[in-house]
């Protein structure tokens, strides 16, 4: 029987890229539909990682198979009352932002996908969080940038005059970049770099991840490679 899951994502780069590579398993894995709603700040971060074109793998656009924008939704959320409706077997947030995680803790229901949640957990149907700031120290992944100290200020700039979206002076600007990697490729000077860095986890977030843990009909998981493991839940 076809499962239908909700896929909330908001505008963390920690575990995004690999939230996309465990729901594109889960598609061709199991029979499921997946129904992504992303934050106004996930709408960015999608594109600033150029994941715009697997998003349209994972969920297609048929019913139940849409991308919700937030910016596209009004302030009303409306699409977030079919939480209400049983057409859901499990909403899924991940990657989970700490503010995202701010809201659910603290009952706030002004964002796509803090309303979704709320909807959800109305409707009886089972939430799973996956919070980017657990505990501890985490090493999250960032968009492209330029290492000032490497850059020669070339001109011409092969990685400016071939960017298809205009998004390079004499920094990359990460609202226009679409994460396509090109300007990174083109460089010879290995200024253009996008990679790990290591962040500190803030005690209120570590506190308000303990806290969704005891709220009735929300799971937290790990990491986006648990995600698979509900399948035998739901």
């Amino acid at each position: 029987m076809t499962k239908t899951i909700a896929w909330g994502i908001t505008g963390a780069g920690h575990f995004l890229t690999s939230s996309f590579g465990i729901f594109g398993q889960m598609k061709s894995e199991y029979d499921i539909r997946v129904n992504t709603f992303l934050s106004s700040a996930a709408e960015e971060v999608v594109r600033m990682y150029g994941l715009e074109q697997e998003l349209e793998k994972i969920s297609c656009g048929e019913y139940l198979e849409e991308v919700f924008l937030e910016t596209q939704q009004g302030k009303s959320w409306p699409k977030t009352g079919r939480f209400l409706l049983d057409k859901y077997d499990a909403l899924v947030v991940t990657p989970a932002t700490s503010n995202t995680v701010s809201k659910i803790a603290h009952g706030t229901a002004d964002s796509l996908v803090s309303n979704a949640v709320a909807q959800a957990v109305k409707g009886g149907v089972p939430v799973y969080v996956v919070p980017v700031d657990i505990a501890g120290v985490v090493i999250s992944e960032l968009p492209y940038g330029i290492a000032r100290e490497k850059c020669q200020k070339c001109d011409p700039c092969p990685p400016r005059d071939n960017c298809p979206n205009g998004a390079i002076t004499d920094q990359i600007d990460l609202l226009k970049c679409s994460g396509c990697g090109i300007c990174k490729d083109l460089c010879k000077f290995n200024a253009i770099k996008g990679g790990p860095v290591e962040l500190k986890v803030r005690d209120i977030d570590a506190r308000n991840v303990e806290i969704i843990r005891e709220l009735e009909g929300i799971i937290i998981l790990e990491k986006p490679e648990d995600i698979p493991s509900i399948m035998a839940e739901i």
